[in-house]
């Protein structure tokens, strides 16, 4: 293909074409890909998480060895490869942790063991608060939230 300027039409088709896909642990499965292939990517638009799955199935994903600065804080907290924005910042904003701008979040990281602990503790604590009748009120709608749920009619998501 020449690099004359606007001359973007090609005349011959492609020349080499793979048979079969690149597949990133064909010579077995090192601990680096491992990794790689159960990571969770999150707090990223719909085209990032797509070029970093991209990076991820094609071997080109390279792991952050030193936490990096975030752009809003300015503290050393980023811990994911090609973020500009750490988590707490990300989620407080509501903007892609990669690109930065403010588009809809495709993937929202799932709480620690630590977190869902710590809000199951609340809403027991809260549970206790009400009153005998409103408790049993809110556990029939409970049950029959997650009824509904199971069967396939209800869906909060």
């Amino acid at each position: 293909m020449s690099s004359q300027r606007g001359n973007v039409s090609r005349t011959r088709k492609q020349k080499h074409t793979n048979t079969i896909s690149f597949k990133n642990n064909k010579h077995g499965e090192t601990p680096k890909t491992k990794a790689l292939n159960g990571l969770q990517i999150c707090n990223v638009c719909s085209h990032c998480k797509n070029v970093l799955e991209w990076k991820i199935k094609y071997n080109k994903y390279k792991i952050l060895s030193a936490p990096a600065k975030c752009t809003k804080c300015l503290e050393k907290t980023v811990k994911q490869a090609y973020s500009i924005l750490c988590q707490p910042c990300a989620e407080k904003l509501e903007l892609c942790a990669k690109c930065g701008k403010k588009e809809e979040i495709v993937c929202r990281p799932e709480p620690t063991v630590a977190e869902k602990a710590q809000m199951e503790a609340k809403f027991q604590m809260e549970l206790k608060s009400l009153s005998e009748r409103k408790r049993r009120t809110f556990m029939r709608y409970l049950d029959r939230l997650g009824k509904v749920k199971h069967e396939g009619w209800f869906n909060f998501n």
